[in-house]
């Protein structure tokens, strides 16, 4: 039997990339999924060619949640695990550059989508119990002046999840909420970013200086931290954050 056998995991941004890493990892543990992207099309077609749950899903939308996690309580009956995995990083500026209207698009889609998860979610686990596990980033943590959007949704996401799993551990929930904090993964999102750089080999070797472990990580290595987090082998943490770098942040 599986490590997550039967549980029922709800996993955003799931399309592409850690949130596909994710949702293949789990399974293979013996996980019911369900996947939730933006990207309707892709969604739907993982969906179908694994036999999952898929949901077009706009993560930083009150109402998409509500109909997201009434679809989930209509096909399941309940959630054990959501992974909020959403977010976006494509508003690069620091904070003389950094426009306001980009910057609340990014606290959008990476902190309020998380707000949204986690406030949402505990309404279907607080019976039951469960473990809510989101996505922050090392720049949650080490903060990155050309990315001051980023930066602070990536904090924001850090401090909520403590509130959270303090909430939860004092209203005797049963729920576990934990953060992630990655550092540069190999997502199709980071390999496009490096192979359209003008010098994308010196762009590469910059960013892997970066590691102190020598390479940069893959989808993989964050989709075993997800693991990890949601099933019982974690059942002693709540509130923490699960810092999985390369040693970015030493």
């Amino acid at each position: 039997m599986g490590r997550m056998q039967d549980k029922v995991v709800l996993i955003t941004a799931a399309a592409d990339g850690i949130g596909l890493a994710a949702a293949h990892r789990l399974a293979s543990e013996g996980a019911k999924i369900v996947v939730s992207d933006i990207n309707a099309d892709g969604v739907s077609a993982l969906a179908k060619q694994e036999g999952w749950l898929g949901l077009h899903h706009d993560a930083g939308s009150e109402s998409n949640w509500r109909k997201v996690m009434q679809q989930v309580k209509e096909h399941h009956g309940r959630l054990d695990v959501l992974v909020n995995n959403a977010g976006i990083g494509q508003a690069p500026g620091d904070i003389e550059n950094q426009s306001l209207e980009a910057y609340q698009n990014v606290m959008r889609v990476s902190l309020d989508s998380v707000f949204l998860g986690c406030k949402l979610a505990i309404e279907l686990m607080k019976e039951r119990g469960g473990a809510i596990v989101n996505m922050s980033s090392i720049h949650g943590i080490k903060a990155a002046p050309h990315e001051a959007a980023y930066t602070a949704a990536k904090a924001g996401v850090r401090m909520l999840t403590k509130s959270v799993a303090a909430h939860c551990a004092q209203s005797g929930y049963g729920i576990r909420a934990n953060s992630i904090h990655p550092g540069y993964i190999l997502t199709s999102f980071l390999k496009k970013w490096i192979e359209e750089t003008d010098d994308s080999e010196a762009l590469r070797d910059s960013l892997i200086a970066q590691h102190p472990i020598g390479f940069l990580g893959e989808p993989e290595d964050i989709a075993n931290a997800v693991l990890f987090l949601s099933c019982d082998e974690s059942r002693f943490m709540t509130g923490s954050e699960l810092v999985v770098d390369g040693g970015f942040s030493l």
